[in-house]
């Protein structure tokens, strides 16, 4: 009598798969298309740096998804997030494949800091060093490329 309880627990034991090891890398999905919905210009002084065609995060849900599950991001893009107000921002590259540049800036379009080269898929915080209104994102490096320091500006419009 005691075999069956044997063959039902050795039943039971094998018929239960393993839990699976979750995967190191995320599973590659198909890249959002870039929306262009407005210009955006690094301004120092009176001189113009660059000017960039954004995406416009300017919603809850908009900002939330941000320039997530972007494997390619053109030259000369970025996405433009705007706040109701200035507040201390703090951003994470949760679900986003490329390093990226995160631009802080105040209520009056001045740079605060830059996060440059963040980690991909990091969960990380990367913070404001100040209350910002504005954030920009950029490929890793391009800030560097232009040469932003605080105090340097933005200027945008939508289209």
């Amino acid at each position: 009598m005691r075999v069956v309880p044997i063959l039902l627990l050795a039943f039971v034991l094998l018929g239960c798969p393993e839990p699976e090891e979750p995967d190191s890398a995320p599973s590659p999905r198909a890249s959002i298309p870039f929306d262009i919905e407005g210009t955006l210009s690094f301004v120092r002084g009176t001189d113009t740096l660059r000017t960039i065609d954004i995406e416009i995060a300017d919603t809850d849900s908009a900002r939330g998804r941000g320039l997530m599950q972007r494997s390619e991001i053109p030259e000369d893009t970025g996405m433009l997030f705007i706040f109701p107000a200035a507040e201390e921002q703090a951003f994470y590259m949760a679900n986003t494949p490329r390093s990226l540049d995160i631009q802080f800036y105040g209520a009056d379009s001045t740079l605060l800091n830059i996060a440059e080269n963040t980690t991909p898929y990091s969960l990380d915080n990367v913070f404001s060093d100040g209350p910002t209104q504005f954030v920009v994102e950029v490929p890793a490096g391009y800030s560097r490329r232009l040469g932003l320091v605080p105090g340097d500006r933005i200027t945008w419009t939508r289209k």
